[in-house]
C-alpha cells in the first residue's frame, strides 16, 4: 500500500518553483494509483484500493477512539528523591566571550561525565590566579557541585567544592568517583573502631571457627 515516488528534476523545472514540484509529483501519484487499480483489476482482484493513512478510523474527537488508538500522555508533577548527587567530576576554563559581563563573574565547569551538563561557576570559587593563568589549571579535577538550572539558560550553575589533583592519577580519579555516587569515605568514628577487637593480632577462636563456613 505504501508508494515511494522518487523523482530527478534539472534546473529547467526548479525555476517553476515548488507549485510546479507538487502539481508534478500529485499527477505522478494519480498515475500510480490508476496503474495499481486497473493492475488488480486485470489479476481478478476486487476491492477498494486503500493507503496506510485510511486503515485507522476517521473519528474527530479522539474520546471516542478505542484505546489501542490512543498514546498516553503523562507529566512530572514533584520530585520525590534526587537520585543524583548533583556533584561531578571536570575542568574549569575561562568563557570565550571574554567582553561580557558574565565572563567577569563566572568561570565554565565542564564534567568528565558527558551526561552531566556544563556548569557556570563563581570566579571566587576558583584558584586566585586562575583568570592570570587558565593554563596552568586545564588539567586539573575540581569537583562542582550544582545547584540550580535556570529553564531560560543553556548551562546550569553550581559552585566548586574542591580541588582533586591532577587528572590521570589514582588519588583524584577514585575521589572524584566516590564522591559523585555520593560514597562516604571518610574516616570512620572512634564509636564504630571500638566495636572492632582490641587485642592485636586477633584470630578466630577454634569455637567460633567450627560455628563458620570456611571461604578460604
Amino acid at each position: 500500500p505504501d508508494v515511494i515516488i522518487e523523482a530527478q528534476f534539472d534546473d529547467n523545472e526548479a525555476e517553476h518553483g515548488q507549485d510546479h514540484l507538487q502539481d508534478t509529483l500529485t499527477d505522478d501519484i494519480k498515475k500510480l494509483s490508476l496503474d495499481s487499480g486497473e493492475k488488480g483489476k486485470a489479476a481478478g482482484v476486487t476491492g477498494v484500493h486503500r493507503t496506510r493513512q485510511d486503515d485507522g478510523p476517521k473519528v474527530s474527537d479522539p474520546r471516542l477512539l478505542p484505546d489501542e488508538f490512543l498514546q498516553r500522555t503523562a507529566k512530572v508533577v514533584y520530585i520525590l528523591e534526587k537520585k543524583h548527587s548533583r556533584a561531578a567530576t571536570g575542568f574549569i576554563k575561562l568563557l570565550a566571550d571574554r567582553n561580557s559581563e558574565l565572563f567577569k563573574r563566572c568561570a565554565m565547569f565542564s564534567p568528565v561525565d558527558h551526561r552531566v551538563p556544563r556548569v557556570y561557576v563563581p570566579l571566587a570559587d576558583c584558584p586566585p590566579d586562575f583568570v592570570a593563568k587558565p593554563e596552568a589549571y586545564s588539567q586539573m579535577l575540581f569537583i562542582c557541585r550544582i545547584v540550580d538550572w535556570k529553564e531560560d539558560s543553556n548551562f546550569a550553575s553550581g559552585q566548586l567544592c574542591k580541588s582533586l589533583g591532577q587528572a590521570g592519577e589514582i588519588e583524584p580519579e577514585s575521589e572524584g568517583i566516590l564522591t559523585e555516587y555520593g560514597v562516604d569515605f571518610s574516616d570512620f568514628s572512634p564509636e564504630v573502631l571500638e566495636c572492632l577487637p582490641q587485642n592485636l593480632p586477633w584470630v578466630i577462636s577454634p569455637e567460633e571457627l567450627a560455628k563458620r563456613r570456611d571461604l578460604r
